[in-house]
């Protein structure tokens, strides 16, 4: 049977699946690469390994397939490779999609049973000598940091996570190495325990506590500082009659509130507390710290469901200015006892975007700078563009928490960025100093680019751009490496 993808405008365009596994040396590159630039930038995203088996899928279930860009001396060589995951090699040997809708095993065939479902499509991290390819619905996947081989498909870290999830976004402590993560729907499907671990820089698991959510959803990231950890549980809710009648894994309940809850970390779990706030969509923590019993998380916070392709329980469509997200605060008095709600404060009302990211040399402590990919409905967009049923992700903005200010680079009126992320000038360079890398989109001529901005230079444009003839998976999350690490 010939491989035919369907006509769902979701698998169109950048969102096309690209199925290649490629081997570029010596990229063609615009400009000059900072001679500071040594290392790996390392990006993941779903890339469907054969058409979904059902045409109303959405992307985020496609197969994980990295992307390594190595800079070297000035040159970009880069390698791609598809996450050898459980799922990826049932369906290579049957030469077809065997597992159904997004997160739903109702929908799965009958012979992958008892298979993990993990895609490692969402985020890729490095620690303790590997890189963790991640899907938050499985535990991580092992791979070879230089070849992309896949080295292990269902790592527990020698048995030690007894969760069957792990999250997409652990957090790094600068002071101890130890990566911070959780798990959600920990013991299976639509179950409401969260179980929380440390794993410190040799890989070993040195703490692990449960706890219970108010009801079962999304719990995309989570907030880490030296003292406290914080989950935010907003209104994707787990469906699972959806789930029963074929459809995906969430939908919108706007009848829900929005819970922040705060534990004491490295403890038991038996001090979460839960404060109550209005419907709000987040899913993103661009940093967060503690001052004393005093927790502020930073989020790119939307009013309602900033996912198009996850229904709304009422039956509402979309609503796409609710959606927009501004960089949110959310802060908590501990020592208050009797306090039932948290704060909130838009710090930059006027940027619209989403996927924060910061200096992550400052996870969980005081930081000053963040940086997103955002929207500047100000600048023009071509032309050929003006019917797009959306708006190009045109900027990355730097932001100054401390000032309120922020600094802008504009890629163009016919392309849109993918997620940034930070690299340091050096390894000691002042926090916020260094480059942003990114993947862009070139719209109007099919392929994808790689920027690199100079952070103290945001408004004067791309330093380097490294060129690609062909167009790249849709990514979602990156990570960089410094050379010395692989």
């Amino acid at each position: 049977m010939a491989v035919k993808f369907s006509n769902n405008p979701m698998f169109g365009g950048f969102a096309a699946p690209f199925r290649g596994e490629v081997d570029l040396r010596d990229c063609e590159v615009e400009g000059e690469i900072p001679a500071d630039l040594n290392g790996a930038f390392y990006r993941v995203g779903p890339d469907f390994q054969y058409p979904p088996k059902f045409a109303n899928n959405i992307p985020f279930d496609g197969e994980g397939s990295v992307a390594m860009f190595r800079f070297a001396g000035g040159h970009v060589d880069l390698k791609t490779r598809y996450v050898r995951t459980q799922r990826f090699k049932v369906q290579q040997a049957a030469r077809k999609a065997l597992f159904g809708m997004y997160r739903n095993p109702y929908t799965d065939d009958p012979a992958v049973r008892g298979l993990s479902r993990g895609t490692a499509n969402t985020h890729v991290v490095f620690h303790a000598g590997k890189l963790l390819a991640l899907k938050e619905d499985s535990p991580p996947v092992i791979m070879d940091p230089i070849s992309l081989a896949t080295l292990d498909d269902y790592h527990t870290f020698g048995g030690k996570l007894t969760s069957l999830t792990f999250t997409a976004h652990p957090k790094f402590d600068p002071q101890t190495g130890d990566m911070i993560a959780f798990g959600y729907e920990a013991r299976g499907e639509a179950t409401d325990d969260v179980a929380v671990y440390a794993i410190d820089r040799t890989g070993q698991v040195t703490w692990e506590a449960w706890v219970k959510v108010p009801y079962v959803g999304m719990i995309h990231d989570f907030a880490v500082t030296q003292r406290h950890i914080a989950f935010l549980v907003i209104p994707m809710a787990t469906d699972v009659e959806q789930m029963k009648r074929g459809g995906v894994h969430f939908s919108w309940n706007s009848q829900l509130p929005t819970w922040l809850g705060v534990m004491r970390r490295g403890g038991d779990g038996k001090d979460l507390r839960w404060f109550k706030g209005p419907e709000r969509c987040a899913t993103h923590v661009m940093g967060a710290f503690s001052d004393g019993e005093h927790i502020y998380i930073d989020m790119d916070m939307g009013l309602k469901n900033q996912f198009p392709f996850f229904p709304n329980t009422n039956g509402e469509p979309w609503d796409r200015k609710a959606a927009e997200g501004h960089v949110t605060r959310l802060s908590v008095d501990l020592s208050k006892k009797n306090i039932e709600s948290y704060d909130m404060e838009i710090l930059f009302p006027r940027e619209i975007g989403i996927l924060p990211r910061q200096d992550d040399r400052f996870h969980t402590i005081p930081y000053r700078y963040g940086f997103m990919p955002t929207i500047d409905a100000s600048r023009p967009v071509d032309e050929r563009l003006a019917n797009a049923p959306t708006r190009p992700v045109n900027c990355y903005t730097k932001f100054d928490l401390q000032t309120r200010q922020t600094s802008t680079f504009h890629i163009g009126n016919a392309s849109s960025l993918q997620e940034c992320c930070f690299v340091p000038r050096s390894a000691t360079a002042p926090e916020g100093d260094g480059y942003l890398i990114g993947v862009a989109n070139m719209l109007l001529e099919g392929r994808s680019n790689l920027v690199v901005v100079d952070t103290q230079h945001m408004a004067d444009g791309a330093v380097a751009t490294v060129q690609l003839p062909f167009r790249l998976n849709q990514g979602i999350h990156g990570w960089w490496v410094p050379d010395g690490y692989t």
